[in-house]
């Protein structure tokens, strides 16, 4: 029993690993879709549009799948008409940082949208006054002010995204859910209940993370929202 759940908790660090690479892929293509749409220029507002809503509107199994096969396939066929046998291998912690990101992207691009317009509009053209540049006014003016109401909603995307790393498992990437499935496999007929006791400590283990995250986004909340009035209900 103890050497299965060793073997779990190994997994956790490629769990970790694999949630935070792919939060920073979701916030800079979320910072980068949410100027997209709230750009000047039609062409952008499409793209931004385009990615937010399509990324969203299939399920991120779809995308897991699609995105590491047919990814694969492709870079195959790609190197035979080049003359080469195969092409190089995709590596499955890349290739799940990359797709968990690039599909919470989308929904970060919301999240960085409406916190931007929820800062007054005024605060930017004060900047622009003084003669700042529009990226100045933005990382000095903007962007501090834009945290404290993006944070809620980041918050959420952040525990959905940890819950979705569990997708990397089909890929064969030995995550927490990967491992503890091959954990109850292999202990079937020497522990009584193997794969329900090796299932829940990953839910466990899932649960510790997002609690942990919970407290740290709570008081990161909290400090932004020093000095703001709230409203009494």
């Amino acid at each position: 029993m103890t050497t299965y759940l060793l073997s779990i908790l190994q997994g956790l660090l490629v769990t970790i690993g694999v949630s935070l690479g792919a939060l920073i892929v979701a916030a800079l293509l979320g910072l980068a879709g949410a100027a997209a749409k709230l750009s000047h220029l039609k062409w952008l507002n499409w793209v931004g549009d385009i990615y937010s809503t399509v990324i969203r509107g299939v399920p991120d199994l779809v995308w897991m799948l699609l995105l590491y096969f047919g990814g694969q396939i492709l870079v195959n066929d790609i190197a035979e008409a080049l003359g080469f046998r195969s092409g190089p291998q995709i590596n499955p912690f890349v290739a799940g940082v990359l797709t968990i990101g690039f599909v919470y992207g989308a929904y970060m691009t919301e999240t960085f949208r409406g916190a931007i317009m929820s800062v007054p509009k005024g605060q930017s053209e004060a900047g622009w006054a003084f003669g700042m540049s529009r990226f100045y006014t933005f990382r000095r003016m903007v962007l501090p002010q834009m945290v404290r109401f993006a944070l809620p909603s980041f918050t959420n995307n952040w525990l959905v995204l940890l819950k979705a790393t569990a997708l990397v498992s089909v890929i064969g990437l030995a995550d927490i859910t990967n491992l503890s499935k091959q954990a109850g496999a292999a202990a079937r007929g020497q522990i009584p209940g193997a794969a329900i006791i090796f299932m829940a400590f990953a839910g466990l283990l899932y649960l510790l993370i997002t609690s942990i995250s919970l407290l740290l986004l709570r008081h990161a909340e909290k400090r932004y929202s020093v000095g703001v009035k709230r409203g009494d209900f």
